[in-house]
């Protein structure tokens, strides 16, 4: 997180009671047999709940809490606090806070417009390594959401399954929609904000894969130097600009080779790669095989 806010709302101790909520508690013997069991060892979903205009909600941990805690804001603002640093949330953000942790965390619906959030509780020894991959720590909680419909729908389902019941199998399924949303929102925080300069240069690399690309004629044309501009695909993709760019150009040779009857020199031609032999190196580089040997492969 950035510092302190300007927003110092009190600290509500209103967690439930909220008109229209939903609300979803596996009881806690229930939990320790799952974290026991095959599948659900690895995740299991502890509580969820909807809690439209959560006017007071707010609750305080001063040790963190067990579970890794899942809230999206789709709606008014809130804020949330982990050791001592306060920041606010916002429309389409997803706030994620480590369990186990220890470090003090508090969190609650602004006085004005507050909040409407979807949210889990989850445990499990998978959560830790999904919630890295996501870049996410008590220093960087936060993630602006790509997607929020895609993502309340599946808090959705969390909610409506355990609602049913809380039974083994229906734990297994929840585990499963609890790891795609964790997933999603590991994929939200590399995806680039509409507008941005790594998102204006993706854009234009997929509108080009029949061209070729200057990195420092991209850059200039997105508003960043050539060093940020590779920096931000490194950390976006794990790789540079022209490593992308050729990454997009096989992506697209694979599809010509599989749904067309296009030679291999013109799916070369196809992707701007006009000498034949260059393209198949490019290709066997990527795949291990050649184009032709590809095109041969059975697949399906």
């Amino acid at each position: 997180m950035h510092g302190r806010s300007d927003t110092h709302e009190p600290v509500g101790e209103r967690a439930t009671g909220f008109d229209d909520q939903r609300l979803v508690v596996v009881p806690r013997p229930l939990v320790r047999e799952a974290l026991g069991r095959p599948v659900t060892r690895r995740m299991v979903v502890t509580d969820a709940g909807f809690f439209p205009r959560a006017e007071g909600h707010g609750r305080r941990r001063d040790k963190g809490a067990p579970e890794t805690i899942i809230m999206l804001c789709v709606a008014g603002s809130g804020w949330i606090e982990v050791g001592g640093d306060r920041a606010r949330v916002g429309k389409a953000t997803a706030v994620v806070l480590p369990g186990n942790t220890g470090i003090p965390h508090a969190y609650g619906a602004a006085l004005e417009d507050p909040w409407t959030i979807w949210w889990c509780h989850v445990r499990g020894t998978d959560v830790p390594e999904l919630i890295g991959e996501a870049g996410i720590s008590n220093d960087r909680p936060l993630i602006g959401l790509v997607a929020v419909d895609r993502l309340t729908a599946v808090l959705d389902e969390i909610i409506t399954a355990l609602e049913r019941d809380q039974s083994p199998a229906r734990l297994v399924a929840t585990a499963g929609m609890a790891w795609r949303l964790l997933t999603s929102l590991a994929v939200d925080r590399r995806s680039p904000e509409q507008g941005a300069p790594l998102e204006q240069a993706m854009r234009f690399l997929e509108e080009r894969i029949d061209g070729t690309i200057r990195v420092p004629h991209l850059a200039a044309l997105v508003g960043v130097s050539s060093s940020q501009l590779s920096k931000l695909f490194r950390e976006a993709t794990g790789g540079g600009v022209l490593a992308h760019h050729v990454a997009l150009k096989m992506a697209r040779a694979r599809r010509l080779l599989d749904t067309t009857t296009l030679s291999v020199a013109q799916v070369g031609q196809e992707i701007g790669m006009d000498d034949q032999f260059y393209f198949s190196r490019q290709f066997r580089r990527l795949h291990g095989l050649s184009p032709s040997a590809y095109r041969a492969e059975r697949k399906g």
